[in-house]
C-alpha cells in the first residue's frame, strides 16, 4: 500500500512538472537558438550563477555568458588590462614590480612622465563607448569600437604593450560570445604572448587570460586543450592569489569539468570537493555558487550509484535553500523531489513517502489552479 501511495505521488508531480513553465533541472542557455555546448550530461553550466529560467532576449543571454560567468575580463575600466576577478589592486602592487603603473592603467616611461597622445586618448574612449554598447546588448556596434580600440592600442601604447592585451581579450571575448570562434582564439593567445612578454609567465594577469582561453576551449567541448589552460591558471592563481582563493577554487572547479568530460571522474570529483570546500572555509557554502556545484558533484556521486553520499549532499543543498529561498519557490521543491527520489532508491520508502507529499503540497501552493 505504501508503494502504491508513492508511486501515486510520483505520477502527481510528473503531471504537475509537465503544467509547470519552469523545468526541474537548471535549463541549458540558449545562445542563437541551441542549447550551449557546455551544457554537458550531468546539467552543468559554464557560469555558476544561477539563471532564471524565464525566456530572455538573446543578447540578455549573452550578456550573462561573459559579465555574470566567473571568467576575469577587462572592458578598460580605468584603463586596465586583465585581471582576475576579486584581485584587488594592493594584491596586484604586491606581487608585480609594475603594480602602481598597472593600478593607474597608464604606463610610465623612464623620465616619469606618461604616455598620453591622442591614440591613447581615442584608445580610452572607444573602449568605454565598446563597453556601453555592448551593456545595451548591441554587440555589432560594441564590435567595432573595440576593433577600433584595438588599433589606437597599438599606435598609441605600442604592438607589444599591455593595453594592446587587454583590447585583445576584450575582443575575443566578443568573438567567444558570438561563437566566431576562428577570430577568437588568435586573439586569445596574442593576449598572453604580450602579458607574459610585459609581466613574465606567472603574473596574474596572463593567469586570468589563461583562465579566459580555457573557457573558450571548454565551450567548443575541446576539454583536452581547456585542461591545459585551466592547469596553468590554476598554478599562477594558487601562488599569486593563495590556495584558498575563491578565484583559485573557481577554475578548479572548471578543471575538475574538463576532467569529468574526458573520463577521468576520480580526479575530477576530487576537485570538486576541494572547491566546494574552499567556498565553504570563504563563508560561502550558502551561496548558489556552492549550490551549483554541490549539484554537479551530487549527479557524479548517483551515476556512480553512491547514493548515501548523494544524499548527503542533496540533504545540505536542500538546507540551504529552505534557509534562502523558503518553499514558495520552486527550486527548493526541486531540490527536495531529488532527495526523495534518492530515499525511495535506497528503499527508505516512508521518508521519500513524506518528502513527495510536502512537495505536492508546495507545489499546489505556488502554481496556478487549472
Amino acid at each position: 500500500m505504501r508503494i502504491q501511495r508513492t508511486v501515486g505521488l510520483l505520477s502527481v508531480l510528473r503531471f504537475l512538472r509537465s503544467e509547470s513553465s519552469v523545468p526541474l533541472t537548471d535549463s541549458p542557455i540558449i545562445v542563437g537558438g541551441r542549447c550551449a555546448p557546455w551544457q554537458g550530461s550531468i546539467g552543468l553550466h559554464k557560469c555558476d550563477y544561477f539563471l532564471s529560467t524565464r525566456r530572455r532576449n538573446s543578447w540578455q543571454l549573452m550578456l550573462k555568458i561573459l559579465l555574470f560567468g566567473s571568467t576575469a575580463i577587462s572592458f578598460g575600466f580605468s584603463g586596465n588590462v586583465v585581471i582576475a576577478e576579486g584581485a584587488s589592486a594592493s594584491n596586484l602592487t604586491i606581487n608585480n614590480d609594475q603594480g602602481d603603473d598597472f593600478v593607474t592603467g597608464l604606463r610610465r616611461i623612464e623620465d616619469g612622465s606618461v604616455i598620453s597622445n591622442s591614440h591613447t586618448i581615442k584608445w580610452r574612449i572607444f573602449t568605454d563607448n565598446g563597453r556601453d554598447l555592448f551593456l545595451k546588448g548591441k554587440l555589432d556596434e560594441a564590435e567595432k569600437y573595440f576593433q577600433a580600440a584595438l588599433q589606437e592600442a597599438k599606435e598609441g601604447f605600442g604592438l607589444r604593450d599591455s593595453h594592446v592585451a587587454s583590447s585583445c581579450n576584450n575582443l575575443a571575448e566578443i568573438y567567444r560570445t558570438r561563437k566566431a570562434f576562428d577570430k577568437a582564439e588568435p586573439l586569445y593567445l596574442e593576449a598572453i604572448s604580450i602579458l607574459e612578454e610585459s609581466f613574465g609567465t606567472n603574473d596574474i594577469r596572463v593567469g586570468a587570460t589563461l583562465h579566459n582561453l580555457g573557457q573558450f576551449y571548454f565551450l567548443q567541448r575541446k576539454v583536452e586543450q581547456a585542461q591545459k589552460c585551466y592547469e596553468r591558471a590554476l598554478k599562477i592563481e594558487g601562488r599569486v592569489l593563495g590556495y584558498g582563493h575563491t578565484d583559485y577554487a573557481n577554475t578548479m572547479y572548471h578543471l575538475g569539468m574538463a576532467l569529468y568530460l574526458q573520463g577521468k571522474e576520480k580526479d575530477s570529483e576530487a576537485l570538486l570537493r576541494e572547491s566546494i570546500r574552499i567556498l565553504e572555509e570563504n563563508g560561502l557554502g550558502e551561496t548558489i555558487t556552492c549550490v551549483r556545484r554541490m549539484r554537479s558533484l551530487t549527479q557524479m556521486l548517483l551515476k556512480s550509484e553512491r547514493l548515501a553520499e548523494a544524499e548527503i549532499l542533496q540533504r545540505k543543498i536542500l538546507h540551504v535553500l529552505e534557509i534562502s529561498k523558503g518553499w514558495k519557490f520552486l527550486e527548493t521543491i526541486i531540490a527536495a523531489e531529488g532527495l526523495a527520489m534518492t530515499l525511495q532508491s535506497l528503499e527508505r520508502l516512508e521518508e521519500s513517502q513524506e518528502l513527495l507529499e510536502r512537495c505536492l503540497d508546495a507545489r499546489r501552493n505556488i502554481l496556478p489552479q487549472v
